[in-house]
């Protein structure tokens, strides 16, 4: 599973822009008119697709930087009808963790929208890249996947614009303590680490995260989200 210790989110205009400054003006129309044939957005199904299916999975990466299989949270092993490619999505014969919409043909995968989840390393307290901040985010739900593998987490974070190329948020796990019962059981404490680093807080945009449970050495475990309306500690068992 490809691994990130922090996500880093720029602000709007940088996510547009940064990734085109290198392309003239022929070639942008050129990449503008062959982004159908890739997915990377998240988009809300209507119309024809008003029946998809929307899935937290993971996705398989062939050694041509494609995604051609998937597995999704409810154990649904699936090939994909053809290959895609997304930006986020790399490094050849890695795993990744996404959110797609698709439907289902003949036990295929027929995907419509795909997305990165990222999938964040839980760092010790004394080894974490960055001094730990918890800015607030608006919180919304954290579970655990149905075949146990992963720990999601839905979050609402507050962007804007600002000419400040070094405002870039991130996003972090770090845990602090764990705790062990007289009958053996333990909890292992996580706190959500949120740098706000100076960007507008303008409008909301969601963000998906996931943390492998297998890097969970407890029975349980309880996460510290500070939001708007305070702290949040949500609590899950894990085996």
């Amino acid at each position: 599973m490809r691994m990130t210790d922090t996500y880093k989110i720029r602000c709007w205009w940088q996510m547009i822009l940064l990734p085109l400054l290198t392309f003239s003006l022929p070639h942008l129309l050129t990449l503008l008119l062959l982004s159908s044939c890739t997915r990377d957005s998240y988009e809300k199904g209507e119309g024809e697709y008003s029946y998809l299916r929307g899935d937290f999975a993971e996705a398989f990466v062939n050694s041509n930087r494609q995604i051609t299989r998937i597995v999704t949270d409810d154990g649904d092993e699936l090939d994909l009808t053809a290959p895609v490619t997304a930006s986020w999505a790399d490094e050849p014969d890695t795993t990744y963790r996404c959110r797609l919409y698709y439907n289902k043909v003949e036990n295929k995968a027929e995907v419509l929208s795909i997305g990165e989840v990222p999938c964040l390393t839980v760092h010790p307290l004394p080894e974490f890249e960055v001094p730990l901040v918890t800015d607030p985010v608006t919180f919304e739900s954290t579970w655990m996947s149905k075949n146990g593998r992963y720990l999601n987490v839905s979050i609402l974070i507050k962007t804007g614009v600002t000419n400040d190329t070094s405002a870039i948020q991130s996003l972090g796990f770090v845990t602090d303590t764990i705790i062990t019962h007289p009958d053996n059981k333990k909890i292992r404490h996580i706190i959500m680490h949120h740098d706000q680093a100076n960007v507008p807080e303008h409008y909301s945009t969601q963000i998906y995260m996931s943390i492998p449970t297998e890097q969970i050495d407890a029975d349980s475990v309880r996460i510290s989200i500070n939001s708007y309306d305070g702290e949040v500690v949500a609590k899950h068992c894990v085996h």
